[in-house]
């Protein structure tokens, strides 16, 4: 017994270490995500699955710099872009933000409304309504040291994903090759997944979301009252807030690896390679559940949903209300914040109507990545020059190994795009 009450002692006090930093990376692994990782293996099986490793050293080196930035200059990423750089840079950032966004808002609402019509039946756009309203509800009227509590388990719905890879019958051989060996193809549809998984990976609104919320723990914590005031920071709390994130980053592709090698397992080794609907993407998870695999996979959507709309709606929030300068804060009640949450209300209703267009909503998941990896490009060039500025963090600017692995991704990233772009062209 005393051993087991010290065993909890710990695992207690390990998980209230659990900040920012899992959040941010267990939010990664949105509708989005799991949509274009179902894509990718059901597609291109296992010839994807380097993706997985080889980006966990470009998450965790930009969203470092990020929490980097939020947690010593007391602001959040757009404060800061407005503080140091021309007023266009600042608005550039946000625009891009804003638009990547909503898109990914509307898209996740959109699978969220499907999987609960396959739950309980009525119509798409009564979920659609239904689902936004309890988002916004949901963000603007319970507290943020409430709702954060939460944020960090919705992602674990995940997890049957990695049961169900190992229910199926897997190449286990071809799956390590496959980690290893990058298989690259040189045609638009491999390009565009491609960037696709690096976009629903290394995200534009997990840059934002995570320099904010060092600040919001910082408010949480006392050491300051607000935002744009500058805490006292030491290394112990850098390196606390490194470990949190690395965490965090490491669980987002430990999930993304297990997806794709369950659907290319289920899907691709039976010929299903076009995945148009939440029904056909469920189908990954048949082995493990029979027929009950649409709850299943409705339920994991449904969950990561709930954490990841508040992530893409407060990242909106946060930038806008810092280019405007008005109040900002989860932590702020409606009436302290009104434009914040108002933004949020806004970013959401525009979601709402992108489902209007009837736009299929596997599609519009898959195209959000997209849109998300290119995006994603100038946005890192942005940050690797804040991170690295000692004007802006002092002391604590970005070490040279990070520097040159964020370089790297940047143009990695960078000329991805352009050989999609030039492919699709050709």
């Amino acid at each position: 017994m005393i051993i087991i009450g010290g065993l909890r002692s710990k695992v207690d006090k390990y998980l209230k270490k659990i900040g920012p930093g899992f959040i941010t990376g267990a939010a990664d692994d949105d509708p989005s995500g799991v949509a274009t990782y179902s894509i990718a293996g059901a597609q291109f099986g296992y010839s994807m699955l380097w993706m997985s490793l080889l980006l966990i050293p470009p998450m965790i080196a930009i969203q470092e710099m990020c929490g980097r930035i939020g947690l010593v200059t007391g602001s959040g990423l757009a404060e800061v872009i407005k503080k140091h750089y021309p007023k266009k840079l600042l608005w550039f950032a946000v625009m891009l933000l804003f638009v990547a966004n909503v898109i990914n808002i509307g898209a996740d609402l959109g699978i969220m409304a499907s999987s609960l019509q396959m739950l309980f039946g009525r119509g798409f756009y009564f979920w659609l309504v239904v689902t936004a309203i309890f988002m916004v509800f949901l963000i603007v009227f319970v507290s943020y040291n409430r709702y954060s509590a939460y944020l960090k388990w919705f992602s674990l719905t995940l997890l049957v994903y990695v049961v169900t890879a190992f229910v199926i019958k897997q190449n286990w051989v071809e799956i390590f090759s496959s980690l290893i060996i990058p298989r690259i193809q040189f045609n638009a549809g491999y390009l565009m997944t491609l960037i696709g998984f690096m976009g629903t990976t290394i995200s534009p609104y997990l840059f934002f979301w995570q320099a904010s919320e060092e600040v919001e723990e910082e408010i949480s914590e006392k050491n300051i009252s607000d935002f744009d005031q500058t805490p006292k920071v030491n290394k112990s709390m850098v390196r606390s807030m490194r470990r949190d994130t690395n965490v965090g980053m490491v669980f987002s592709s430990v999930i993304a690896f297990f997806i794709v090698i369950t659907t290319a397992a289920t899907l691709n080794k039976n010929g299903i390679i076009d995945i148009s609907t939440p029904h056909m993407a469920a189908q990954a998870l048949r082995p493990l559940a029979g027929e009950f695999a649409y709850i299943l996979f409705a339920i994991g959507i449904i969950g990561i949903g709930l954490q990841s709309i508040p992530v893409l709606a407060g990242s909106v929030a946060y930038a806008v209300s810092e280019a405007m300068g008005i109040k900002e804060g989860l932590s702020k009640k409606f009436l302290e914040a009104k434009g914040f949450y108002l933004i949020i209300g806004l970013a959401t209703f525009v979601g709402v109507l992108m489902n209007l267009l009837g736009i299929n909503t596997m599609a519009a998941l898959y195209y959000t990545a997209v849109i998300n990896g290119v995006i994603a490009v100038p946005l890192i060039f942005i940050i690797i020059k804040i991170a690295s500025d000692k004007k802006i963090v002092g002391e604590y600017v970005t070490g040279r190994g990070n520097n040159l692995i964020a370089w790297f991704t940047f143009l990695i990233m960078a000329l991805s795009v352009l050989l999609m772009l030039g492919s699709a062209l050709i």
